[in-house]
């Protein structure tokens, strides 16, 4: 083979090696900004909770946060999140905070696609730290006109026959003030309870209190994850737990992420798709 078809060779292969690579590079790009976003993950975890009462066998609680509304995520967008959620039939209904992005002034147009969620035993929301960059007092008015129970470092109590569990939430830990302390005062240490809370690392000081589970949202599952080595970038409060089922070590404190349903500061998901999380609870460890 002589120095010029060798040459021509190499020329050949370089060329090729980059086509491909900046088709998919294209391919990804275009995958990640109008495929993944809106291709919603339903994921269903039973969960074993020792102290959850008799009444409230097999409760399904449906989990979704970070809306993000008003970036690339418009309030008429809901419309098809809420019959998805309504098809999962929850008995309860629990979002963990980011419901604008910064623009409160969408919220008004979000009100009638939330109010139309249904659960029997009730609505609770917390806030995060993306409804305060906006306006955190238009985001908790909001919330609480479309029928949610919006806990600010406060609980409520769940009635179902003769048993009652508590759903209790705490204020964003990176732009406000959780007390948890005052979030479970009054409760017996006995009662089933359940914490929202947006940041999940909050649950490194839930761990030392009386809850049995916390829900949590914020880091977006890192948003942007590379096969064989995960989720680059997560938020602060949002680097230990970063999506899914967690238990927390030396204590019986679980812990479930959702991956957050919009985007923020980049319109993208890669290998990381927007979540609805179904919780069986249980107190039967068969399952």
């Amino acid at each position: 083979m002589s120095q010029t078809e060798l040459s021509r060779r190499q020329f050949l292969k370089k060329s090729f090696s980059k086509w491909l690579g900046l088709s998919l590079l294209g391919i990804s790009g275009i995958y990640s900004y109008s495929l993944e976003p809106k291709w919603i993950e339903i994921k269903e975890q039973w969960l074993f909770l020792p102290s959850l009462p008799p009444s409230f066998q097999h409760t399904r609680i449906v989990h979704f946060s970070d809306l993000h509304l008003g970036f690339y995520l418009d309030p008429s967008d809901l419309s098809s999140l809420v019959q998805h959620i309504q098809q999962l039939k929850p008995d309860l209904l629990c979002f963990t905070g980011d419901l604008i992005d910064k623009d409160p002034n969408v919220i008004s147009a979000a009100i009638p696609y939330l109010s139309q969620l249904q659960a029997p035993l009730g609505k609770y929301a917390v806030l995060g730290n993306h409804d305060y960059r906006g306006n955190a007092q238009m985001v908790q008015q909001g919330l609480a006109q479309s029928g949610f129970h919006v806990l600010v470092n406060s609980h409520q109590l769940v009635q179902k026959g003769n048993d009652r569990i508590a759903i209790a939430g705490v204020d964003d830990q990176l732009t406000g003030h959780p007390n948890l302390v005052q979030a479970l005062h009054g409760l017996d240490s006995h009662t089933c309870t359940i914490l929202l809370s947006h940041c999940p690392d909050f649950a490194d000081q839930a761990r030392k209190k009386p809850v049995a589970l916390q829900l949590s949202g914020h880091s977006h599952g890192g948003q942007i994850r590379l096969p064989l080595i995960g989720h680059i970038v997560t938020p602060p409060y949002g680097r230990k737990y970063v999506q899914g089922f967690h238990q927390v070590e030396g204590s019986s404190l679980k812990v479930y992420v959702n991956r957050g349903i919009g985007t923020t500061i980049l319109p993208l998901r890669f290998f990381c798709r927007p979540e609805i999380t179904v919780l069986v609870l249980t107190s039967k460890k068969s399952r």
